[in-house]
């Protein structure tokens, strides 16, 4: 994994020193809680309903064990012992204190994090597959790239202050496993008609109030070029997004307005101009950037279980765990193992302290010393060896960690709502908490097979609810919280809107809907469909008769 270097070190140096002067300076009364705003958010410090929330950075989801004992760390001593995981591959802390704000800055600086970026109208932190570098179905790690994107977008000085935030992704399968068409700019690393590495580029997705796909705007790109088109889209959208209205302020509205092929004209015109800057990297900077990101040194072997039918794990729990949440590695004989933050009646996306430094022991131990954090809220160990598999369940079955959930009913990706959120609109946590308990048998689980269900207690859409297969939104109806249901949605490479399916519920009601939806989806399925496949071949109208009679 990525290093820092001389420059990264003194950067992330100065910004402590300078936010610590800032705190002492709002502390002492001399600058407003206006004035201090700004700041605040240039260091990922949010000022939540009941506290001050620090978001994380963990740039394209990757971290090693020391790094994840620093967050442990810090959700013990600075907080109330628990960190949440969060949609962009972050960790917040929801409980911190002002004044102690600049020191946990410093202390994730002495293990190479920070929270540069996290927040405000900038480049927000770079996304990623969470199976890069271990799937057997990727062109390459898309992570060098998503480095080298971080690199060139750190304190960009013309893209400090855009007309909103922007989120960028990257991919290198034609799997997605990052929702890279619902961001501003998704970035797929393909290989050209002659076997070049170059990418795929799409533009103007996005959720929130106003849902959108991105549009293909470029089929390839060299990738000693890639930089400079970035640089070229994210100039159009600078010199042309509105600033005037923060809801018509984001990408996609431009798009939408002028449409792609005129964004696509005007990114061609702007692309031209600056090659001529020269701000690509050489080939060698991509080289020794993905020199960092060079994988583990496997050898191909047999041992373990899932890999043929003779090895079948003979306890059913751990057998449904391997089925479930155990992925296949590009490595034979090694596994990509899926920690699932999702136990019946807990919080999604939530680790304790505990937790996460036992997970950092199993990554030192079992995973050669690195995890990745998933866009779904989950944690993955990405090379494991499948003699290993046993070992690892058995630590995580007694930490309460061993849910075989993966992509079921109760993986539910779900925001902080209003228990924590100072823009929800209605909690989101309580109902993703009885729709887990509603659907706790295992076995009912498994028979509805993938089904993603996702809320947000807000139209800000941080809980993804647009692309859910089920997703739910919270909404104030006249000082009451009630749920809208959407059904249709997906973030995977088959991305699609839900649709709402009519008049909202109370917090029992939309759970009693979704058993509803689901129990009319196994009358309608046809073999191997799963819930959104059917969905999508019967329409909207068989399950709104089921809703609502």
């Amino acid at each position: 994994m990525y290093r820092y270097d001389s420059y990264d070190t003194a950067m992330v140096a100065a910004r402590v020193d300078e936010f610590r002067d800032q705190v002492a300076r709002r502390l002492s009364g001399q600058m407003t809680e206006d004035q201090f705003k700004p700041l605040r958010l240039m260091n990922g410090l949010y000022l939540q309903l009941h506290a001050y929330m620090l978001r994380v950075a963990i740039p394209y989801g990757t971290l090693d064990s020391r790094q994840m004992r620093m967050l442990g760390h810090i959700a013990r001593r600075y907080d109330r012992g628990y960190g949440h995981f969060t949609t962009r591959q972050n960790i917040q802390f929801n409980w911190i204190r002002l004044e102690d704000a600049p020191e946990i800055l410093a202390e994730l600086a002495t293990v190479e994090m920070h929270a540069i970026q996290t927040s405000g109208n900038c480049i927000r932190n770079i996304s990623s597959d969470q199976y890069a570098g271990a799937a057997a179905d990727e062109v390459t790690d898309p992570r060098p790239w998503a480095e080298l994107l971080r690199q060139w977008s750190s304190f960009h000085p013309e893209f400090s202050y855009l007309p909103r935030k922007f989120k960028i992704a990257v991919i290198a399968s034609d799997t997605d496993r990052a929702a890279m068409r619902l961001h501003d700019i998704g970035i797929q690393i393909v290989r050209g008609a002659d076997g070049s590495l170059g990418a795929r580029i799409y533009a103007g997705g996005g959720m929130g109030r106003t849902p959108m796909i991105a549009h293909l705007i470029k089929d390839f790109v060299p990738a000693d070029q890639l930089i400079s088109y970035v640089e070229a889209c994210l100039r159009v959208y600078n010199r042309h997004g509105r600033r005037d209205n923060i809801y018509k302020a984001r990408i996609k509205i431009l798009l939408h307005e002028i449409g792609a092929d005129e964004y696509r004209r005007q990114v061609e015109e702007e692309f031209a101009h600056v090659l001529t800057l020269g701000i690509d990297p050489p080939a060698a900077e991509l080289a020794r950037i993905s020199g960092f990101f060079a994988g583990p040194a496997l050898s191909p072997c047999e041992d373990g279980p899932g890999d043929d039918g003779d090895k079948t794990p003979a306890d059913p729990a751990f057998a449904a765990w391997v089925a479930r949440n155990v992925v296949a590695h590009k490595v034979p004989g090694h596994a990509i193992v899926n920690i699932s933050l999702k136990p019946v009646g807990g919080i999604p996306g939530d680790a304790s302290a505990d937790q996460i430094d036992l997970i950092a022991d199993l990554a030192e131990r079992y995973s050669h010393d690195e995890l990745r954090i998933t866009h779904a809220q989950n944690i993955v160990l990405p090379h494991v060896a499948r003699a290993d598999l046993k070992a690892v369940w058995d630590a995580l079955s007694a930490a309460g960690l061993a849910e075989a959930n993966l992509d079921l009913i109760t993986d539910i990706i779900a925001c902080p709502g209003l228990d924590y959120c100072s823009l929800a609109n209605a909690r989101s946590i309580p109902v993703a908490q009885k729709i887990a308990q509603r659907f706790a048998d295992p076995a009912r689980q498994r028979d509805l097979g993938e089904l993603k269900l996702k809320i947000s207690g807000c139209i800000n859409a941080c809980g993804h609810h647009h692309a859910g297969h089920i997703g739910i939104l919270g909404v104030d109806r006249k000082g009451t919280e009630n749920y809208q249901l959407l059904l249709g949605g997906s973030g995977a490479e088959d991305v699609s809107l839900g649709r709402i399916t009519g008049p909202g519920f109370d917090e029992d009601g939309v759970v009693d809907a979704i058993e509803r939806v689901t129990d009319r989806y196994l009358t309608l399925r046809a073999a191997g469909e799963r819930f959104v496949d059917t969905y999508r071949r019967v329409g909207m109208e068989p399950f709104k008769e089921a809703i609502y009679g």
